[in-house]
């Protein structure tokens, strides 16, 4: 892995961050993971220390809200948190991909008898696979 530090520089810079946040922006990505720094990213710091993180949406800033105070401990100073919603960087951290799903003989089981009442065979076809797949994700998602 190359280190990113003089491109997330020119990122931050671009989106209005200033040299206040400097400590923050390197110790972010390791401090609060690839997930985190995806979706939120220090923008500034006021003048009373306060680091503005940036986030993608209302949600990241609620959730990330109530771990400010584990966060702020793993970043340099402590600082005191605010997210809001606002421009984050570029930082190349590419999201995983979803893992494929595949679909069980017994959702196609299912999936055909849920779709059995349909006359016209296209559409019978096709509502079934929708089922199927729809079955599979549920499936899928469950915690074990």
């Amino acid at each position: 892995m190359e280190p990113v530090g003089e491109q997330i520089r020119a990122e931050l810079s671009r989106v209005g961050a200033d040299s206040g946040a400097g400590d923050a922006v390197t110790a972010w990505p390791s401090a609060v993971g690839e997930e985190i720094a995806r979706n939120a990213w220090p923008a500034r710091t006021q003048p009373d220390g306060t680091l503005v993180v940036h986030v993608r949406d209302a949600i990241w800033g609620f959730e990330l809200t109530q771990r400010a105070a584990d966060i702020s401990g793993r970043l340099p100073g402590r600082p005191r948190l605010r997210f809001t919603p606002g421009p984050l960087p570029d930082t190349g951290l590419e999201p995983p991909a979803a893992p494929p799903v595949q679909a069980s003989p017994e959702h196609e089981r299912e999936a055909a008898a849920l779709a059995a009442g349909i006359e016209d065979p296209q559409l019978r076809e096709s509502v079934a696979k929708v089922i199927k797949i729809a079955l599979a994700r549920s499936s899928h998602d469950r915690s074990v």
